[in-house]
C-alpha cells in the first residue's frame, strides 16, 4: 500500500464553516491523539510503524508531513527518497501513511495543531515502533 491523500471539503453559509472528509473509513481506527509541537523543536521525527497505520489531519495552523518507505527496520538506507505534503487548517484532507513507513511532523506555524488516528492498540505500539535520530535523513535538501 502507498501513501494518499484523502480529499474533503469545506461548506460556508451564514451560520459559519464545516470541513470534512467524506471519504476517510474509521472502520481500522483504535485511537486517536493531537500534536502540537513546541516552538523550539517544530519537528518531531523519525518514528517507524511496522503495522501501524497512520492518517494525520491538520486542525489549526500547517505542517509539513514527510514520510519514507523504509527498507530495512534496524539500518535503513540513508537514501530513502522523503517524500512531503502539506496540510493547513484551511485544507479539508487526511494524509494516509501505511505501515512500513517512517514520518516526520513539521510545524510551519505557532500553534499548530494535528491529529492522528491510529490502526493500532495502544497495547501493540512497543513491539511496533522504530525511532530513528531526527537528523537521520535530512529534511532540509
Amino acid at each position: 500500500m502507498k501513501p494518499k491523500v484523502i480529499e474533503g471539503g469545506n461548506f460556508s453559509d451564514h451560520r459559519g464553516t464545516i470541513s470534512y472528509v467524506n471519504d476517510f473509513n474509521f472502520k481500522d481506527i483504535e485511537r486517536f491523539y493531537i500534536i502540537s509541537n513546541s516552538d523550539e523543536n517544530p519537528i518531531r521525527a523519525w518514528q517507524g510503524h511496522k503495522l501501524d497505520s497512520k492518517n494525520f489531519y491538520c486542525v489549526s495552523g500547517s505542517f509539513k508531513i514527510h514520510f519514507i518507505k523504509i527498507d530495512n527496520w534496524e539500518k535503513p538506507s540513508k537514501d530513502l527518497t522523503i517524500e512531503t505534503v502539506i496540510v493547513s487548517e484551511f485544507d479539508s484532507k487526511i494524509v494516509h501513511v501505511p505501515a512500513g513507513y517512517a514520518n516526520a511532523i513539521e510545524s510551519l506555524e505557532k500553534n499548530s495543531k494535528l491529529i492522528s488516528f491510529s490502526t493500532l492498540p495502544l497495547a501493540n505500539v512497543k513491539e511496533d515502533d522504530a525511532r530513528y535520530p531526527s537528523d537521520y535523513w535530512n529534511l532540509n535538501e
